[in-house]
């Protein structure tokens, strides 16, 4: 089994961090390292993961970014500090328990066999929660879609931001030029991916709305998404599995 870290950006994640870290903790993965991404949060969050990782020596680490610098580099700088470390296997996931940690020790298991895991709101199992608005379903789905036909993508849930990748994979991928600072990092790291012939297998997971705090996602940040996907495309279009990095 391999060593797991765990990247989570945070920004104003005060109420959610000191329970995530413990479910994080009880998981039956032995070693598992919580890496906190915080950018300058008003809130408090970077102290709290700083009395977190004092509290429990050997198991955080905090990374203090100066403000809101993103979400895409904010998980470059993450998957960056846990390869430096040692980290054999990395995941990205959410502090909001949209992505609940009980599903880490299958994406550990499913990790044996490919080269990266994303959990899948729209394979077979998958769900998204019930209370969500018919036009908020819509925009998702065609959110995915609309990134999926562009690209040529397999992962049927391009958009999903849950995901463990193989220390070996992320060391072959172009980290320098993954350039996507929105929600579409989740889409641009699938579609490298992809070009440079990994394999990612889909795990099912269930949705949940945000369980404290505010969504950050806006219609900017939608916007923002819908362009990037065509810049994505034309950025990566030529790459191919000989392009991995040693």
């Amino acid at each position: 089994m391999r060593t797991f870290t765990v990247v989570i950006p945070t920004y104003n994640e005060a109420e959610n961090l000191p329970t995530l870290a413990d479910e994080l903790w009880t998981l039956p993965l032995a070693g598992l390292r919580i890496l906190i991404v915080d950018d300058g949060s008003p809130d408090g969050t970077g102290d709290i993961a700083d009395h977190l990782a004092r509290a429990h020596p050997g198991k955080m680490d905090v990374v203090h970014r100066a403000g809101k610098l993103g979400l895409g580099s904010a998980y470059i700088a993450g998957f960056r500090r846990a390869l430096e470390a040692g980290a054999e296997a990395v995941v990205q996931m959410d502090a909001d328990f949209s992505h609940s940690p009980s599903y880490l020790p299958g994406f550990a298991d499913a990790l044996e066999l490919a080269d990266a895991v994303s959990g899948s709101r729209y394979v077979a199992g998958g769900r998204i929660d019930e209370r969500w608005s018919w036009q908020r379903l819509l925009l998702s789905s065609f959110g995915n879609a609309y990134a999926r036909t562009i690209l040529g993508l397999n992962v049927r849930d391009a958009t999903g931001g849950f995901r463990a990748w193989r220390r070996e994979t992320l060391l072959g991928m172009p980290l320098d030029r993954i350039r996507s600072n929105g929600y579409v990092f989740q889409v641009e790291m699938a579609y490298v991916a992809q070009r440079l012939g990994f394999e990612v297998a889909e795990v099912p997971i269930y949705f949940p709305d945000r369980r404290i705090g505010q969504s950050k996602m806006s219609f900017q940040v939608q916007a923002e998404a819908a362009v990037r996907v065509w810049q994505v495309l034309w950025t990566h279009r030529h790459l191919k599995p000989l392009d991995r990095r040693p």
